[in-house]
């Protein structure tokens, strides 16, 4: 061999050998309806430059993230029960053990009973008990403290929130812990018995708007924050009000802004300071951001709130409070709760969910009911979507899709991560940056064929094929 081919083809193997240093093993897990949790090999970042679908630049960074979870409601802890201890243990640990499967770091609990409760309850239905003499969290005792504490168990530091779906029925002028009548039709079994002249409305108070009521109420937050403290169970924030705007057959009260801003401002906010407890204005269900802003921007309330919930419509609400309140934590409280199915097509709804509320500053996503019994009955008759179905006569469980879906953000997207802002054509995306540099990506491939996408990180792309209508997280770790 001649010497100037010798130093041709060394030439050639030292790029060669240079393209391989300079490639970087990225971890990708993909998940379709039929095949969950795909481990991939092989995909490898280089740094060849190409025309990307899609651009992410690790320094410029969106909101911080606070972390993921769902809520501890009684049927998701009696839907457990169910099972043997084992099976159990399986499912606290791959919720809530850190590294191994969704990695929760922020839950919510009602104060009181909700529509996934075993039955209505609140803790003081002493009518006229204004120094809350006979308040007393027993019920919790059976169901909502040791579904919290085994989770405590594997994740000491998750992190509780709590709100009410109402306050004690004697608190409300129509003496009854609902707001609507059922609707023709309803088994009896789901029935309230709540009659229709004493049915409220969207836009008025149903909480009667005197001292003495105020401040019990304020008594009954502060009290219930003191009962779960004892218990060994911290509660980090408060938020007044589920839904204040809806008129629900199960526990609910309505609320104007006004009504709200009155209670926060000089009753729940003082009391909330002495506890150490933060508050939120929440949740928020409707896409009327002058509901916000009358909280915000009141003078004695407005103080006090640190943050806003939204769930269902109050996503709409959301980019406009966000521009007008950058600093403003915000939180997605429940993500829409499907009709029982736990469908491959719900799955799908659910990532535009998470997409639109991340995309728009939200801090923390969470999921709502943990686990159900096959049909995901509530209470007052509405089914509703899980990320645990068990089956009653089997005492058997699954995993649904939508938990594999919030796994693949959650499990990667650590507290404190950095969102990405990301462009090109190709937006059907969610980037992150954590603590330690490592990047994730999170991307759909909603089509019905395979498809390459190009992502560029920094100057280095990687060209994955996603599988046919898949979720896929990519991981970079940090170099």
């Amino acid at each position: 061999m001649h010497r100037n081919q010798i130093s041709t083809w060394v030439y050639l193997l030292t790029l060669v050998l240079t393209a391989i240093s300079c490639s970087q093993k990225i971890d990708w897990i993909s998940t379709t309806e039929s095949q969950p949790w795909v481990m991939n090999k092989g995909l490898m970042v280089t740094n060849s430059k190409e025309d990307a679908d899609v651009t992410i630049d690790p320094n410029q960074t969106a909101q911080t993230i606070e972390g993921f979870g769902a809520c501890f409601n009684e049927l998701g802890w009696t839907s457990l029960s169910r099972l043997t201890s084992e099976n159990q243990r399986q499912i606290f640990s791959e919720l809530f053990e850190p590294g191994v499967g969704a990695n929760f770091t922020i839950c919510r609990m009602p104060v009181g009973a909700n529509d996934f409760s075993r039955d209505w309850y609140s803790y003081n239905e002493t009518e006229g008990d204004f120094e809350m003499k006979n308040f007393k969290i027993d019920n919790d005792k059976e169901t909502l403290i040791p579904f919290i504490k085994e989770a405590q168990k594997l994740n000491p530091s998750l992190k509780i929130w709590a709100s009410p779906w109402s306050p004690p029925a004697w608190m409300k002028w129509n003496k009854h812990y609902a707001c609507a009548v059922p609707w023709d039709g309803l088994a009896e079994k789901y029935r309230n018995n709540l009659p229709a002249e004493r049915q409220g409305k969207e836009g008025t108070n149903m909480f009667i708007q005197e001292e003495p009521y105020f401040k019990a109420y304020a008594q009954y937050f502060s009290k219930f924050v003191e009962a779960y403290r004892k218990e060994g169970i911290k509660i980090s924030t408060i938020m007044p009000q589920n839904e204040f705007n809806s008129c629900q057959i199960f526990p609910s009260c309505t609320w104007t802004a006004a009504g709200l801003a009155q209670f926060i401002g000089k009753y729940l906010g003082p009391e909330m300071e002495k506890q150490d407890v933060t508050l939120f204005f929440g949740t928020m269900e409707r896409p009327n951001e002058a509901l916000v802003d009358t909280i915000l921007n009141d003078s004695f309330a407005g103080k006090y709130i640190k943050g806003v919930g939204f769930q269902w419509a109050g996503k709409k609400a959301i980019p406009g409070i966000h521009q007008r309140y950058p600093e403003m934590a915000l939180y997605q409280t429940e993500q829409e709760c499907g009709n029982g199915k736990n469908d491959w097509a719900y799955c799908c709804y659910a990532w535009t969910l998470m997409k639109h509320y991340l995309q728009n500053g939200t801090s923390a996503y969470l999921y709502w009911n943990i686990s159900l019994d096959e049909g995901g009955f509530s209470r007052w008759g509405w089914q509703q979507n899980s990320l645990v179905t068990v089956n009653p006569a089997e005492k058997t469980y699954k995993f649904n899709h939508e938990y594999y879906l919030l796994k693949h953000v959650s499990h990667f997207v650590k507290p404190r991560a950095k969102r990405l802002i990301t462009k090109g054509t190709f937006e059907n995306i969610l980037a992150f940056k954590n603590s330690d540099g490592s990047i994730v990506c999170v991307v759909q491939n909603d089509k019905s064929s395979d498809k390459e996408v190009k992502i560029e990180i920094n100057g280095k792309t990687l060209k994955p094929v996603l599988p046919a209508n898949s979720f896929n997280t990519f991981v970079m770790k940090a170099e």
